[in-house]
């Protein structure tokens, strides 16, 4: 029986996965020293005032997400666990060069793929899986934005396999969400866990909205003004990111609009505001392609605004991220990455991919059908872990009737290994103790007109079911604040 003052006294180290906090034999590795030895002061009446400070806290401050798929309009927190995942400096600098790598290969390859088409020449990619693509924006054929950058946000979902090497996982250059949540997480733990936070030299992550309002404002259209307005456009409240969109608005200081807030006039954006009319430089669209501008894509989209594209095609005002950014996170394309990445910059990818098969190509076809129960399967153009396969968790009709969905539109799916995901000490609510839970890390970088920043911290998700990978918050998935340090 767990007795009320070792809470880690039933902890489950089987050794089958990378356990990031304790070593062999149960051994606390070197920077988790301090943190196990806080929480081994601890006991189960402190742990509970912690947690429902924490979670009170994140309520007042409407820290919330929304399920499209329980189609109730029900807003959650987003669950946080207070044991923090720790990141040595020396770690951190190998991610740091390998998601810049990515992010400069990526925006090298969108400017390729609207304007020249060398990779595709060069046979590198398939032209048929670029422009057969739904995610391939010809309206933006033959131009290119300001400042030559397409993906100014991007996030790069990253994991640990067995023997502690970082694999990228995915990359998300559209509209990657979560930041707000890597700030909120760290004011918590600044405020509930004070000395213990005092006790490493964890850098900073609140630099990251003005980081963004710099590489927005670096972007700006060349025919700005010398004092440029940048804008933060949402799709609207009932949005499952609204918190994050209002958050960063805010953090920024600039305005959060809707479309219909905004109208082009004469050839330029402006924004309705109660002195008047304001012409608008930047817009930060948290809005997918397909509702932009009905004029050029979706006919019925309220959410967007007409003519804005006309606009950004005279470079009269810049959007973030580009249209089209989509091509260059779709799944089948991120199988390509370390070709990418070679022709671009000639060097080898820092962080690798995790082995990817796509379903269009005849040999994997047929292996992924022959080994639905050691894959994971993906539909190439989901996110949030929507229409996920993991095999060995599935039944032999759900595999069957995936093995059918591929048939019909094997364009459409990917499958990869089942990856050892590491696992990280997490407090469990149910049975009122730390287990192993697994995680992964989604690193935030920006990009600008002269440089790459990454927020030194990043979005560490876990997956609070137990044995499960699935770690997105839509998923039954949480989040810990993550500290990288300035030295081991």
């Amino acid at each position: 029986m767990v007795n009320d003052t070792d809470l880690f006294s039933s902890y489950d180290q089987t050794g089958e996965f990378h356990d990031e906090v304790f070593g062999k034999e149960s051994s606390v590795r070197q920077t988790y020293v301090k943190t196990v030895n806080h929480f081994k002061g601890l006991n189960k009446k402190d742990i509970k005032a912690l947690t429902d400070y924490t979670t009170i806290s994140f309520f007042n401050q409407g820290i919330t997400f929304n399920v499209y798929s329980e189609n109730k309009g029900v807003e959650r927190i987003f669950p946080f666990d207070i044991f923090p995942r720790i990141i040595p400096n020396k770690e951190w600098e190998q991610v740091e060069k390998g998601v810049i790598q990515r992010t400069q290969a990526i925006n090298l390859l969108l400017k390729d793929l609207y304007n020249e088409q060398k990779i595709l020449k060069d046979g590198i990619l398939p032209k048929d899986l670029i422009l057969g693509s739904k995610s391939y924006c010809k309206h933006m054929k033959d131009f290119t934005p300001a400042g030559g950058v397409y993906t100014h946000i991007s996030g790069t979902d990253i994991i640990k396999g067995d023997d502690g090497e970082y694999f990228v996982l995915e990359d998300n250059v559209r509209s990657p969400s979560g930041i707000s949540y890597v700030l909120s997480n760290r004011q918590a733990m600044k405020r509930t866990f004070t000395d213990l936070f005092s006790k490493y030299n964890v850098q900073a992550v609140d630099d990251y909205p003005q980081q963004l309002l710099n590489k927005l404002l670096s972007a700006v259209p060349r025919r700005s003004s010398n004092e440029p307005t940048c804008v933060l456009l949402t799709p609207g409240i009932y949005n499952s990111a609204y918190y994050e969109h209002a958050f960063l608005a805010s953090e920024m200081g600039i305005e959060l609009v809707e479309g219909r807030d905004l109208r082009v006039e004469n050839g330029f954006v402006y924004m309705k505001t109660i002195s008047g009319d304001q012409k608008v430089d930047v817009i930060y669209r948290r809005i997918d392609d397909d509702f932009l501008d009905p004029k050029y894509f979706n006919k019925n989209s309220m959410l967007g605004v007409e003519g804005l594209m006309d606009v950004y095609k005279e470079d009269k005002v810049t959007i973030a991220n580009a249209p089209g950014t989509g091509i260059s996170d779709d799944k089948a394309v991120y199988a390509y990455m370390p070709e990418i990445i070679k022709y671009y910059l000639d060097q080898d990818p820092i962080i690798k991919n995790v082995h990817t098969y796509h379903c269009e190509r005849e040999d994997d076809r047929k292996y992924v059908l022959e080994n639905m129960s050691k894959l994971v399967v993906k539909p190439v153009d989901e996110s949030g872990g929507y229409g996920v396969m993991v095999g060995s968790k599935a039944t032999k009709k759900a595999i069957s009737d995936y093995q059918k969905l591929i048939l019909a539109n094997p364009r459409k799916y990917i499958a990869q290994p089942i990856m050892p995901l590491s696992v990280h000490t997490t407090f469990i609510d149910k049975s009122k103790t730390f287990e192993q839970r697994h995680v992964d890390l989604r690193v935030f970088s920006l990009v600008g007109k002269e440089d790459v920043f990454v927020c030194k911290g990043g979005l560490s998700r876990v997956a609070l079911r137990k044995g499960s990978l699935i770690v997105n918050s839509s998923q039954g998935g949480g989040s810990k604040d993550t500290w990288v340090l300035d030295k081991d």
